[in-house]
């Protein structure tokens, strides 16, 4: 039998207990990496009419930016930016974000939660949207490297003759990245507001 706590609301809690749950939920975060790809997976579900499914285009995007030159976390990115769409199809990018968010440097996490407005230069104006909305992050020290991510890599990813790598290519660099100390100082700037974690 497991072990439990003892308290049944959180502020009745003791060191013990929260050392307990500590350490029984360990298994449970080393497997993290595997829900993100099992997840990951249910995008080649659908193609919404693409000519690929949604993890075909992740896969390619994610191939692209190896095949360029990008970084590990760059490249893990690339794979996940549109994980969101599993559940939560309309912010997409910030649900990806944010499950990136603890492991990757800020530029990174900023790159995945604005790379919608940025690809909206694409086609928004199709859906009477903004095509420049992109333009209001020009003061970012990360604008041009969103830029590189959407328009090398990104919107080109939607092609059935490209060869991308398979998903077992990836899944070192996933497990890798994911089985990082969340939010070490040594990876990202931790600013230590709670709307940041």
């Amino acid at each position: 039998m497991t072990a439990t706590v003892g308290f049944t609301r959180m502020i009745d809690g003791t060191h013990e207990d929260y050392e307990l749950l500590e350490r029984e939920e360990q298994p449970f975060f080393e497997a993290l990496p595997d829900r993100i790809l099992t997840v990951f997976e249910l995008l080649g579900e659908a193609t919404g009419g693409y000519k690929v499914s949604r993890m075909e285009h992740c896969l390619q995007t994610a191939s692209r930016a190896e095949r360029g030159g990008a970084d590990e976390e760059i490249v893990v990115a690339a794979l996940l930016h549109d994980i969101g769409d599993v559940a939560s199809p309309h912010n997409h990018a910030e649900v990806a974000a944010t499950i990136l968010r603890p492991y990757v440097r800020e530029e990174v996490h900023w790159i995945v939660r604005h790379h919608y407005a940025f690809q909206l230069y694409n086609y928004g104006h199709y859906y009477g949207k903004d095509r420049n909305l992109r333009d209001r992050y020009r003061s970012s020290p990360y604008y041009e490297s969103c830029l590189t991510f959407c328009d090398a890599w990104d919107q080109v990813s939607f092609d059935p003759d490209y060869s991308s790598f398979a998903l077992a290519h990836f899944v070192p660099i996933v497990r890798r990245l994911f089985l990082r100390k969340p939010f070490d100082p040594a990876v990202i700037k931790a600013s230590g507001r709670i709307e940041d974690y």
